[in-house]
């Protein structure tokens, strides 16, 4: 089953592109996070590259013996008194879940923000089940109470300025219509407080998992993520089986690149580390914690000599801010939980490269996030060879890989392309006829199928046939 036709793609760009309120906001909220990096990097930081080296070097020491890793944190963690539960797939992650609430007649669970969750659906899953799951954290929740997903993997509702917020808080909360920042954190403090006064079961996801302690490690800034681990009698943690680290130390440099490359600060306002449930003499705390080590197709990507760089992502999202596509249709055009630079690359392995072929084209191939990246990832390189699978030319090792349907038009048209590209004589002849129907080529471009549809956002760029003999003449140019 495909999950988004390529029409439905079309038509979710062409909506996203029309909306001007949220290419203003988002490019309003894109601006300030760039600026935000560059100069916190540059006033603060010494050797801002060598520590991106630090933090690759350390997420690849852990892929390369992740089974290893993930054995010492199992033991770790049990040691500590977490319950460790592994889940091969999303359905085994929610069963997981479910049958925990269900075990403990738990009808409310409150969330803290966790992509993971996003990922294998379980909101949806556990409204099935008759169980309510409320996110607590803001973004989280504006999102909820209007029924989207996150159009960003760090800021959920970033596509909404505070007049919008105003109005859902207005709408679904009845609180009074308030425009100011502070006014709307206190509405929705206020709305959490209650929840968080009777609830018995939460969940969060991990940003570390430090291996050598058995503990995991959670960034926020707004508390929720402590509320949602500590107040309850319950916490259950998310973990991708790549948010395994080795050491304290190891988290400790991530910790510190991903603060910068998010938003733009050097330290988030909570560092949140759990080694366990409560224990005797506590004043506070779960009195269980259970771990769920998320597989859900990450073992293929660690698999792929290539794509296995793209499990070193901290989830910190500096490639969707600086990506020219994503600041002007923003998250949702994706039809992906994962949208951006990242989400192009890791999507179509979690999901099937038949069910999202098409998010591959939602790059400029600028290179701006293979820039940033704080832990180096070659994004670019990994979505050209993204984009070489779909078009049936790749090393065919990506999940849906032979149901994807590639055009034979085009593939017979990149063909005569590269021989005329790679012969001296035909590429000149080319350049030459070029330049002669230039002036007719909006004319001509509007009955032809393919350039008809280029050309309604396009102009015909003016060839200059005569470069080469021009260049030719320069004294000093040997031409060959």
């Amino acid at each position: 089953m495909i999950a988004h036709s390529a029409q439905e793609y079309e038509e979710a760009i062409r909506a996203k592109l029309g909306d001007e309120q949220l290419r203003t906001n988002l490019r309003s909220a894109m601006d300030t996070l760039i600026t935000n990096r560059r100069n916190l990097i540059a006033n603060r930081y010494h050797d801002w590259e060598e520590l991106r080296e630090l933090g690759k070097n350390a997420k690849l020491k852990v892929l390369a013996r992740l089974d290893h890793y993930l054995q010492t944190f199992e033991e770790k963690a049990k040691a500590n008194g977490f319950i460790v539960h592994y889940a091969s797939s999303a359905k085994d992650a929610n069963e997981i879940i479910y049958n925990l609430a269900k075990e403990k007649k738990v009808d409310r669970i409150l969330k803290g923000k966790s992509m993971a969750s996003e990922e294998i659906g379980l909101n949806h899953f556990l409204q099935e089940k008759g169980i309510i799951a409320k996110e607590t954290d803001l973004g989280e929740l504006i999102i909820q109470l209007i029924d989207e997903h996150p159009v960003h993997i760090v800021v959920p509702a970033i596509h909404k300025n505070r007049y919008q917020v105003g109005e859902i808080f207005h709408q679904k909360l009845n609180a009074p219509l308030e425009s100011e920042p502070e006014k709307l954190n206190g509405i929705a403090r206020k709305h959490m407080r209650e929840e968080f006064k009777s609830f018995k079961m939460g969940i969060s996801g991990v940003n570390f998992a430090i291996a050598n302690e058995g503990a995991i490690w959670l960034v926020e800034n707004e508390g929720n993520g402590r509320m949602t681990t500590t107040a309850c009698d319950i916490h259950v943690a998310i973990c991708g089986i790549e948010k395994l680290v080795e050491s304290f130390e190891d988290a400790s440099i991530l910790v510190s690149l991903l603060g910068p490359s998010a938003v733009g600060v050097p330290i988030t306002c909570y560092q949140n580390i759990i080694t366990g449930p409560r224990q005797k003499g506590d004043l506070d705390g779960p009195v269980e914690a259970h771990i769920i080590l998320l597989d859900h197709n990450r073992s293929n990507i660690l698999a792929d000599e290539k794509y296995y760089r793209a499990l070193s992502c901290i989830r910190c999202g500096t490639c969707l801010n600086h990506c020219p596509v994503y600041d002007k249709i923003g998250g949702h055009a994706y039809l992906a939980t994962y949208p951006g630079p990242i989400g192009v690359v890791i999507t179509p392995q979690l999901f099937g490269l038949d069910n999202y072929d098409h998010i591959a084209n939602l790059c400029s191939l600028c290179g701006r996030c293979g820039e940033v990246c704080p832990v180096k990832i070659p994004l670019p390189e990994l979505i050209r060879d993204l984009r070489c699978e779909k078009a049936h030319e790749g090393r065919g090792v990506v999940r849906g890989y032979k149901d994807t349907k590639h055009s034979k038009l085009e593939e017979l048209a990149m063909k005569a392309f590269a021989k005329m590209a790679s012969n001296g004589a035909l590429w000149r002849a080319f350049l030459k006829i070029n330049g002669w129907l230039a002036p007719l080529g909006k004319w001509l471009g509007g009955y032809t199928p393919v350039l008809k549809i280029w050309l309604k956002h396009r102009n015909m760029p003016a060839i200059n046939a005569g470069l080469h003999a021009k260049v030719k003449q320069l004294q000093g140019v040997v031409y060959e």
